[in-house]
């Protein structure tokens, strides 16, 4: 656990458009993975994470209008109610961009819990706009939230590794 508690004092890399808009193409084509009964509601959702992961990291670059326009890539590739993706992205995407300064306080323990409440934020709406057509909820897509909320420790990990600058063995 003494990973997750450490404080970021690393020199983070700056990060190309290429970098982030293949990451995003990674995560939209993950979230197409064909996903069948219990684990279509345990899927995480890809994009989502990663959406909030730029946000929280590159506010100014990535933001609503970008999450909108992934949202509505993903209403296509995934074919459902054309707008549902784009809506939920686009306030997640508000969330991330307005907590960032919060977010980025807290270590990635802290940093969990907080994002967790922006999932269930996520798959409410996502549970809002499928009541509204079809006149139910599937209560077991919210696993899916939880499922999500795993997901960031290990994709932040993965990411922040990535952007580290290596210092070499005479520059300490």
């Amino acid at each position: 656990m003494a990973l997750l508690d450490h404080p970021k004092t690393e020199i983070q890399r700056p990060v190309g458009n290429l970098f982030i808009v293949s990451s995003i193409v990674v995560a939209l084509l993950l979230n197409g993975l064909p996903w069948q009964g219990y684990a279509l509601m345990l899927r995480p959702d890809f994009v989502a994470v990663l959406l909030l992961y730029w946000c929280m990291h590159k506010p100014m670059r990535i933001g609503i209008g970008l999450a909108w326009l992934v949202g509505i890539f993903a209403d296509v590739a995934d074919a459902s109610l054309f707008g549902q993706h784009a809506l939920t992205y686009t306030i997640l995407a508000f969330g991330g961009v307005v907590l960032h300064r919060r977010l980025q306080m807290f270590d990635l323990r802290q940093q969990t819990t907080q994002v967790l409440g922006l999932f269930v934020l996520t798959y409410t709406v996502y549970a809002l706009v499928h009541w509204l057509v079809n006149g139910e909820v599937i209560w077991g897509y919210f696993l899916g939230c939880i499922t999500s909320t795993l997901l960031w420790i290990p994709l932040s990990l993965v990411l922040q590794a990535l952007r580290q600058i290596r210092v070499g063995r005479d520059q300490r």
